[in-house]
């Protein structure tokens, strides 16, 4: 049953991950907004998606209380931002790996981070 909420994990989280980037992508080159506050928008319009699709998709958690579900969530996903935004920070300043492939491997990590957590604490499996 965990693999199958992990794969479903994996789904939602790449939904996420093209609105992350597509919204990424839109701030930073079509707005040319600064590529780490671009990354801060994009990243919280991926989250809003996989709150929504992991209550009922992954979890299908009917939990009344949503606004502290979403607290939940959302404080796991800012640990998660500051981890995501941490790590492409340093490898942007150490490497000279190109911003989009840096934020594609801070990303991986995260989703880690985010399904242990979100497993444990925001839908109690």
């Amino acid at each position: 049953m965990d693999f199958v909420r992990f794969v479903k994990f994996g789904f939602v989280g790449f939904s996420g991950l093209i609105v992350d980037f597509g919204i990424t992508w839109i701030f930073k080159e079509k707005l040319k907004i600064n590529k780490y506050l671009a990354n801060s928008v994009g990243f919280l319009f991926g989250v809003t998606n996989n709150y929504f699709l992991n209550r009922y998709f992954t979890f299908q958690n009917h939990n009344p209380n949503i606004g502290n579900q979403f607290i939940s969530f959302l404080v796991i996903a800012i640990i998660g931002f500051a981890i995501n935004t941490g790590f492409l920070y340093l490898l942007q300043k150490k490497t000279k790996i190109n911003f989009y492939v840096c934020k594609f491997l801070v990303t991986l990590i995260v989703f880690f981070w985010n399904f242990g957590a979100n497993s444990f604490y925001t839908f109690k499996v």
